[in-house]
């Protein structure tokens, strides 16, 4: 994955790590308890903790707990080579020893790639606790070869080699008459460099053995089943773990549900089936908005988009220099892309950003956008100790490519691949490069599970899917249901990706009773979302019309709803368009961090 901000803000599925926002546009007034200010700086040293056969929780960061799990390295053969899993958890308020204590929650913010312990070691823990209750552990961890977990993913000797690699890395796979190519031939070296750097390790690091992490960790908590709460990639995890294990479901959900099958085909077909949907949110909610709340307002949604068309066309004909204070590069059709699509994810915290920085683009001014999207130049002296439990781009190649089917290394295949996928949305662009960084990689056997996705559980499992959801549409969650009686779909109305990219008290009420009640809802119920993507930045409540939504609510959906509104500005989800060989724009990798820049959180 990526480094992470100091201050914080996906996925998901982070892009990769995980950050939370301080105040953006539309908040709660008065400072939470999970103020962002105690966190800046934090650090805390891995290399200390013990890993053991058994959890003893160390304590770590502010109010949390680690530890580091052993477990088979290949659970074929338990007494051979062994993996450390590093966990983080935030305790339940109740004690254990209280008939109320229900035990651990895991979490999985997605990615493939993206760093559980990023996910809960600030204050989205907090969020969580809110949301599910006081009763239960909010329990994280870093998948197997990923960040802090051992052996790491790592294809590159030096954290510089690796920089220096990404920095000649194009950002959108078709940027110009040999991208196809040039991207093709990468994926080829990054798959030998994988295979160098490979001690016996790299074929192990695959969803199966991570949903039999999973059980590893409940039952290191001396329980029989999971209870297991997973965004985007999460959904698959969670539902390999549904079809291996039936019978250690205590709770399941399913967030953001990705097509299993395709998935494991290697195809990435079908993901961007709604993204056109979360665009036209975009036009249609700037246009109603006004010109005061969206500064790139036009008339129409249609003279919106024809703006942004115009745009992208001056780009790519004449791409724009770029020098501010920290950085420096070029702004042009490709960055441009990627910034949008990234925006698709959290409407509700990057769509009033977007629209202030595509109106400076459109006066000639692209620093806005740039220096919210841009890192400062990177510095090479970063293979520190520390650094050997950094995220880094290449576990995600690892897991989605010793997952899923061997791709076709010919280039025709890739150009064909391109074409197809261009033929369901102009997206493709940026989709392809995750399909295509598996050209090249080792070719191991493929004898670990990979489906049918399907399994009567112990406890019927919830999934949950937004009706506009850029990279998993609602389809695939209806799709995957039907291989768990009695599962339940719940949908919320609303555009982004996960329901935590928008703030619904429905949405969360229903998934805590799940939690609390194992009741799920009635089959096809729907849930809204309170507010709009373009709120009002004076307004202390979200309002519709002249009412205020929360003057009737209770004291406890108030707090559910402040937490599910933070949430709603974070990047919980990583972006698997942003890892992968790593989109670079302008010499320097797009990080979380400039994702939070983007957002509006850092500066």
């Amino acid at each position: 994955m990526v480094r992470q901000s100091a201050r914080i803000i996906i996925g998901g599925f982070v892009l990769c790590g995980v950050a939370l926002s301080g105040h953006v546009l539309n908040h709660i007034s008065g400072a939470p308890p999970w103020s962002t200010n105690s966190f800046r700086g934090e650090e805390f040293s891995w290399g200390t903790v013990q890993p053991r056969k058994e959890l003893h929780w160390e304590s770590c960061y502010s109010g949390r707990q680690c530890a580091r799990l052993i477990v088979p390295l290949n659970y074929t053969d338990p007494q051979g080579q062994e993996a450390t899993i590093a966990l983080i958890r935030k305790p339940a308020i109740i004690s254990p020893d209280s008939k109320f204590y229900r035990g651990p929650v895991l979490f999985n913010p997605g990615g493939p790639g993206g760093s559980g312990v990023d996910l809960l070691r600030g204050p989205n823990s907090d969020l969580f606790s809110l949301i599910l209750g006081p009763q239960f552990d909010i329990v994280s961890f870093d998948l197997r070869g990923i960040a802090r977990s051992t052996p790491r993913a790592s294809f590159f000797k030096t954290d510089v080699e690796r920089e220096l690699w990404g920095g000649e890395t194009f950002g959108i796979v078709n940027n110009s008459d040999e991208g196809i190519a040039r991207t093709w031939a990468r994926s080829k070296v990054v798959g030998q460099l994988a295979a160098e750097q490979d001690y016996g390790y790299l074929r192990h690091i695959n969803t199966d053995q991570t949903a039999r992490d999973m059980l590893s960790i409940v039952e290191a908590h001396g329980r029989s089943k999971i209870q297991y709460w997973g965004f985007s990639y999460g959904s698959v995890l969670g539902a390999a773990f549904a079809s291996m294990f039936p019978d250690k479901i205590e709770r399941l959900v399913i967030d953001g549900v990705v097509d299993s099958e395709n998935y494991y085909a290697t195809l990435w077909s079908n993901n961007l089936l709604d993204t056109d949907k979360v665009m036209e949110s975009f036009y249609t909610g700037c246009a109603d908005a006004g010109p005061y709340l969206c500064p790139f307002w036009a008339s129409s949604p249609d003279d919106i988009e024809r703006n942004l068309t115009a745009l992208y066309d001056s780009l790519r004909s004449r791409p724009l220099p770029v020098k501010t204070g920290a950085s420096y590069g070029i702004f042009d059709y490709g960055f441009l892309r990627s910034i949008v699509f990234s925006a698709l994810y959290n409407p509700y915290s990057s769509f009033p950003v977007l629209a202030r920085g595509l109106a400076e683009l459109a006066a000639g001014n692209p620093q806005q956008l740039f220096e919210r999207v841009v890192p400062p130049p990177f510095e090479c002296s970063c293979d520190s100790p520390e650094r050997a439990f950094a995220s880094v781009r290449d576990s995600q190649a690892a897991v989605l490519c010793n997952d899923g089917n061997d791709v076709p290394e010919d280039l025709k295949s890739t150009e064909e691949y391109f074409e197809m996928l261009t033929k369901a949305s102009s997206w493709s662009e940026i989709w392809a490069r995750i399909r295509v960084g598996c050209i090249g990689w080792p070719k191991f056997p493929k004898d670990h599970f990979q489906g049918p996705f399907e399994g009567n559980t112990s406890h019927p499992i919830l999934l949950v899917g937004n009706t506009a959801d850029p990279v998993t549409p609602l389809w695939a969650a209806k799709k995957m249901s039907r291989g768990f009686p009695g599962s339940v779909v719940l949908t919320q109305d609303s555009a982004g990706h996960c329901s935590i990219s928008g703030p619904s008290i429905c949405t969360q009420r229903y998934i805590r009773n799940y939690f609390v009640h194992g009741v799920l809802p009635k089959p096809d119920t729907v849930c809204n979302v309170i507010g709009k993507p373009f709120p009002h930045p004076e307004l202390e409540t979200v309002s519709e019309g002249s009412q205020s939504v929360l003057a009737d609510l209770s004291q406890e959906d108030r707090e559910l709803f402040t937490a599910i509104q933070e949430l709603s500005k974070t990047h919980v989800i990583p972006r698997p368009h942003t890892l992968g060989t790593g989109w670079v724009a302008n010499q320097r990798s797009l990080t979380l961090e400039g994702m939070l820049r983007f957002s509006g959180v850092i500066s």
